[in-house]
């Protein structure tokens, strides 16, 4: 009698063992694929929804003066920019938080639009230089990093910034498929995404 008690006991203890392991073995697979995961969505970074083209002309002038402000010399030219604007999100600034044991991983606090990058392409007429006041590779420079400032100015007006929340759903499927490849779900119910007062989702 003491021999079956002690073998019962013996594989009741066995079988313990085992759960056990296996529960630990599980516990330990699901906290390194949150890992993965987590690491999987911010390798995206940047997400671009929507592009601009942008056409303006720059009138350029310089004046430079010398001898007690007796002797001007001015450059000047006439820039038209051509230039691509690409609006989106960022998504390394999204709160993300996973859950092992649900599988779940939770968005909130999903990022405004932003100027991702802008390209620029500038040409040049009726350019002039200067007697003592000509053109130098650093004018050129100056001018590009101008041009930069000048279509990002236009940007708020130009509706891509509203565009490209129209299109954060498309963020939102992109990461809920990175997740789905390794079994998990997304839950991202309680985000809010806004352009000023509208909100856009809840």
């Amino acid at each position: 009698m003491e021999a079956i008690l002690g073998l019962v006991v013996g594989v009741l203890l066995t079988v313990g063992v085992i759960v056990f392991l296996k529960f630990q073995q599980s516990k330990k697979l699901a906290n390194s694929q949150s890992v993965i995961l987590l690491d999987k969505v911010k390798s995206v970074c940047k997400f671009i929804t929507v592009e601009g083209d942008f056409a303006e002309i720059y009138h350029y002038q310089d004046v430079k003066q010398k001898f007690l402000k007796l002797i001007t010399s001015k450059k000047k030219a006439l820039v038209v920019v051509n230039a691509k604007a690409y609006i989106g999100f960022d998504l390394s600034k999204i709160e993300m938080k996973a859950n092992a044991n649900t599988k779940t991983l939770v968005l909130q606090n999903f990022p405004e639009a932003e100027v991702l990058s802008i390209e620029t392409t500038l040409d040049y007429y009726d350019k002039k230089d200067g007697y003592f006041n000509k053109f130098e590779a650093n004018d050129l420079t100056d001018l590009q990093n101008e041009a930069k400032i000048h279509i990002k100015d236009k940007i708020p007006e130009s509706g891509l910034y509203q565009a490209a929340q129209k299109e954060a759903l498309e963020a939102i499927l992109l990461i809920e498929n990175i997740v789905q490849t390794i079994g998990w779900k997304l839950d991202y119910g309680s985000l809010k995404i806004q352009d000023k007062d509208q909100k856009l989702i809840d």
